[in-house]
């Protein structure tokens, strides 16, 4: 789950991490009156969940009221097009009008859990204000990192080393050493996912600020934290997986136009890889997992029937946990409830599978069914092209 930079600063600030003085507001009214109070110049910055905003014209300076009512009415309930949200954009809902500063160096701080090493990974560059991926491809010897170790957390000489390799001034050592902690406490506490400082500036005062700060959490942990769960904006998510969030899905929207309907994480991802090897695009990652029932799969199968890009559905099931006939109950109910406008192509195997596969012919759907995953997967790219 993500949460908007206005969230995620008021999260750090309760940690001591140092950010700006700043108001989030949704009307113009409300930006004019948080500029006057907070002084000029200020910025008024567009709040949706992507980055690039400042490329896209979502971060302004403003001089005075009158410019800061201008960038206000230019932003909120407009879309904003960056390089994240796709060429329809995301709505400004929200912005978040806060302090000016004057900023001598920008530099790039952040922490992702390392899948690798299976550690929190703390990184920090002297390239800050600039994606972290640009600096990866064209100058990865620019990007420190440290492991934090989980038993002992960052210690301070990790945090020392990371502040020197910044170049930071002596005097400033104590200071960053201080922030980096602080940032990775709220990492480890509030069980995120990611919290990127970008930029992290040195002020003209010498002093250290959070000018932006992107902050996400892991989904699985969020029963520990209801006062997180609270800062969901589904405004800013994809319908389709706050929808099988509801359902307990695990679904990712992607770019293709083949619904994969899978159970099972590893035999999902195994399932999207054939899908490219066979020449198509898989639309989503899908898991439905292995206990679901019939009902369980109908949600499922309705989600991949209202996206829009999807040409045709590839449904792969290993029975196991989930018996075949389970499944091929719940397609049946779904295809009859939303109308089954795209082929379908079902490969299983496993428990119950000649139970499954009759359930499926007396249907009386018209089903495409596979040999193997392969073969499926085939059958699924051929018939998107038809489609």
């Amino acid at each position: 789950m993500n949460i908007h930079e206005h969230q995620g600063k008021d999260l750090l600030r309760r940690y001591g991490v140092a950010v700006p003085d700043g108001q989030a507001c949704f009307t113009v009214e409300e930006a004019v009156a948080a500029a006057t109070r907070l002084g000029f110049p200020c910025v008024v910055k567009a709040q949706i969940h992507a980055g690039g905003r400042g490329k896209a014209g979502g971060v302004k300076l403003v001089k005075d009221a009158a410019a800061a009512r201008a960038a206000a009415e230019g932003l909120l309930g407009k879309p904003l097009v960056t390089h994240q949200t796709g060429p329809e954009g995301r709505i400004v809902r929200r912005i978040l009008v806060e302090q000016g500063c004057r900023i001598a160096r920008e530099l790039y701080l952040g922490l992702v859990v390392d899948r690798a090493s299976g550690r929190i990974a703390v990184m920090a560059s002297t390239e800050g204000g600039v994606e972290i991926e640009e600096v990866a491809a064209h100058a990865p010897e620019k990007i420190l990192r440290e492991s934090i170790d989980p038993a002992l957390g960052l210690a301070a000489y990790q945090a020392r080393r990371l502040a020197f390799g910044l170049g930071l001034a002596k005097e400033q050592v104590g200071p960053a050493v201080g922030f980096t902690t602080a940032l990775a406490r709220c990492f480890v506490e509030s069980d995120c996912a990611l919290a990127e400082i970008n930029p992290l500036v040195v002020l003209d005062s010498q002093k250290l600020l959070a000018l932006d700060a992107k902050i996400g959490f892991d989904d699985n942990a969020l029963f520990r934290h209801p006062e997180l769960r609270e800062l969901r904006d589904p405004a800013e998510e994809d319908p389709r997986e706050t929808e099988a969030a509801k359902h307990e899905l695990s679904y990712i929207a992607l770019d293709g136009n083949i619904g994969c309907l899978v159970n099972g994480a590893g035999l999902a991802m195994a399932t999207m890889d054939i899908v490219k090897a066979a020449g198509g695009m898989p639309a989503n990652f899908l898991d439905v997992g292995g206990g679901a029932d019939a009902k369980k799969v109908a949600a499922a199968f309705r989600i991949l029937l209202s996206d829009a890009a999807v040409r045709a559905i590839f449904v792969n099931i290993f029975g196991g946990i989930l018996r075949c006939d389970v499944l091929a109950e719940g397609v049946v109910q779904a295809a009859r409830e939303v109308g089954l406008g795209v082929p379908l192509v079902v490969r299983m195997e496993g428990t119950n599978v000649e139970r499954g596969k009759q359930i499926l012919a007396d249907s009386g759907l018209d089903i495409i069914a596979a040999a193997d995953m392969l073969d499926g997967a085939r059958k699924a790219v051929a018939a998107a092209a038809r489609a």
